[in-house]
């Protein structure tokens, strides 16, 4: 009896884990590669799930991609990993078991992290050394990204008619983390040729027979269901599951009522959970009606919207010229002298102080606390600088939150110095996201959506700033990346310190075409030996030889060198304004008085700018 034909008239067992057993015996590598290595303990897993009454076993070939191999250095084993673990399955299965080729997904909770074409190059190679060894079916499974699974599905049933089981994942009951609710998505895999349609992993049996309340019976495919054991637990290092395999016999009718065919077990299942299933279902025929359970809350409506308490720098920057200065929260507790150069700085009235989020991945008075005492106290608008050096995926989204109850609301997203360049050289850099996905990340957020697509309850009301390095050779290839960013979300940019006349008219020119504002970077040079620390170590900063050679000529006299660096500025301020509405100065070692002094000239020298153009408009009138 072929696999579709049995699921026509019964509930079909399935197994479960097979990186969970793996894992609890001690084994913490690529899992795929014990096909070859351990090709026995394999078989003996397989063996395990059909003696506990499994009828579909699936390959170990889960992450036996080109892409996720890279990982081990295994990148040219595809075609062994799978052929082996395709044979490893044969050898355990008995007359009347299914083996199903497993593929999972890629991009996981990160929909951009790969690229689609990439994961196609992929999936093709992988599909096509699973075909050739010869399995029953194929099994998609563990997609988050519904683009990428109905791509690789299109892929794979052009390719074979065997049955294609197509799972996706899911965070919250009910919707995929981007927004689609999963009755949609399931329906959109049978019409691509799904023949078995359902949901695996993430969430155990009491969050995924909720979702299945509200997923109709399919037209033509069947519905599956491969529920987690519990929650995994951290305990001395090792992940673990508690899930009770009883837990699992108690629930294996409710999946039955909810239409499933197709019924086997995710991270954390054992044969004894798959005992459990088929003590209950073996012999019962499937349902063939059911009722739906409405679910009203599946679509965000109409979440409100945060209430700012002053319009976003990016839309005061494209009306007028607009002067922000960066004041690095101090190293140390004392912040006495900080919020000296805080008050310092309103009084001459620039538009923002921005601070910096563990420059050179040092330590400092964490930037968002100061800001809501910069905001609270001193007036001022702060625009707080997020890396995504310091905090996973969980951090950043509660640490946006926290901003937005804070009601900081201007930010500036980057990627953040390597922690290796820092005090702690050991420590580790967390990379969970790049900046384009933080930069997406906040403007979900914007959208009442958290990263994983949950209803946030309120719309965050973020100004997303971005960061723009102009200090290299190729300046169309850096404003490419500004273009991507603004694709992603971004508002505005904030460039890094520019140092030559030569470079603002260079920068104008590439991206005059761009409606979203820059804030230029200018900042005083204080020394010949600060001009060739920043020249020669700091990443994203070059000086011209000119100006090196001017700081060089006072490198004894550290008075003069302060002044001829104002001076420079002064004139680089010149020619800035004449560019571009925003300012972005820079205080040096937190010498505050010199970023008051070119923010008070910065403001005289648009005006400058401004009664000239006003002038020469009433003449030309």
């Amino acid at each position: 009896m072929s696999f579709l034909e049995k699921l026509k008239n019964e509930i079909v067992i399935a197994d479960g884990a097979m990186g969970t057993l793996l894992y609890s015996y001690g084994t913490d590598s690529c899992f795929e590669n014990l096909n070859l290595t351990h090709a026995e303990q394999i078989q003996q897993i397989h063996e395990a799930y059909i003696h506990a009454g499994a009828d579909l076993i699936q390959t170990n070939s889960y992450a036996a991609n080109y892409l996720k191999l890279q990982r081990y250095g295994l990148e040219d084993s595809v075609k062994e990993l799978n052929t082996f673990a395709v044979r490893n399955a044969r050898k355990a299965a008995k007359k009347d078991t299914y083996v199903a080729g497993t593929i999972g997904g890629i991009r996981g909770i990160k929909p951009n992290m790969v690229a689609l074409d990439e994961i196609k190059r992929s999936f093709r190679e992988q599909l096509y050394c699973l075909l050739i060894e010869g399995v029953d079916s194929i099994l998609l499974e563990t997609y988050y990204d519904l683009e990428e699974l109905e791509n690789v599905l299109a892929i794979a049933r052009k390719e074979t008619d065997l049955p294609i089981i197509a799972q996706v994942s899911h965070h919250e009951a009910g919707i995929l983390q981007d927004q689609t609710p999963v009755s949609e998505a399931l329906s959109r895999l049978e019409y691509l040729g799904a023949d078995v349609v359902g949901l695996n992993c993430r969430v155990g049996p009491y969050h995924m027979l909720q979702t299945l309340e509200n997923v109709p019976l399919p037209k033509h495919a069947f519905l599956s269901a491969y529920p987690n054991a519990s929650i995994p637990a951290y305990t001395d290092g090792k992940f673990h599951y508690e899930g009770d395999s009883e837990y699992f016999r108690q629930s294996a009718r409710n999946f039955r009522d909810q239409g499933i065919r197709l019924l086997g077990g995710c991270c954390g299942t054992t044969p004894d959970h798959i005992r459990a299933f088929a003590s209950e279902l073996k012999g019962l025929p499937p349902i063939k009606e059911k009722t739906i359970k409405k679910r009203s809350e599946i679509k965000i409506t109409n979440s409100p919207t945060a209430i700012r308490e002053n319009p976003p720098l990016h839309d005061i920057v494209k009306e007028r010229s607009s002067i922000i200065v960066e004041l690095d929260p101090p190293k140390k507790l004392n912040t006495n002298k900080f919020f000296e150069g805080a008050q310092a700085l309103k009084d001459v009235g620039i538009d923002a102080i921005t601070l910096a989020d563990n420059s050179l991945a040092s330590p400092r008075v964490c930037n968002s606390a100061l800001g809501y005492r910069v905001k609270k106290e001193i007036g001022v608008r702060p625009l707080v600088h997020i890396t995504c050096r310091d905090r996973n995926i969980i951090g950043l989204q509660s640490h946006l939150m926290g901003l937005h109850t804070l009601g900081l609301h201007d930010v500036l997203a980057v990627t953040g110095d390597p922690a290796r360049v820092g005090d702690f050289p050991g420590a580790s850099s967390v990379y969970d996201l790049s900046s384009f996905e933080l930069i997406q990340m906040i403007k979900q957020m914007n959208e009442g959506l958290s990263s994983l697509g949950k209803d946030l309850g309120e719309k965050s009301a973020f100004s997303i700033g971005a960061a723009f390095n102009p200090n290299v050779r190729a300046v169309d290839k850096a404003v490419q990346r500004l273009e991507k960013k603004i694709e992603f979300g971004a508002d505005y940019f904030i460039s890094q310190p520019v140092f030559s006349e030569e470079k603002l008219i260079e920068v104008h020119q590439e991206v005059k075409h761009l409606k979203n504002p820059i804030y230029i970077g200018l900042m005083p040079l204080i020394s010949h030996k600060n001009a060739e620390f920043l020249h020669n170590e700091v990443p994203g900063i070059k000086i011209s030889d000119s100006i090196r050679k001017i700081m060089a000529d006072y490198k004894d006299d550290p008075v003069r060198a302060a002044l001829e660096g104002i001076a420079i500025t002064k004139s680089l301020i010149d020619a800035a304004a004449e560019l571009f509405n925003g300012i972005y100065l820079i205080t040096p070692f937190m010498r505050y008085e010199l970023t008051v002094e070119l923010s008070a000239y910065a403001h005289e020298a648009s005006a400058k700018i401004a009664r000239r153009k006003q002038h020469a408009e009433v003449t030309i009138n």
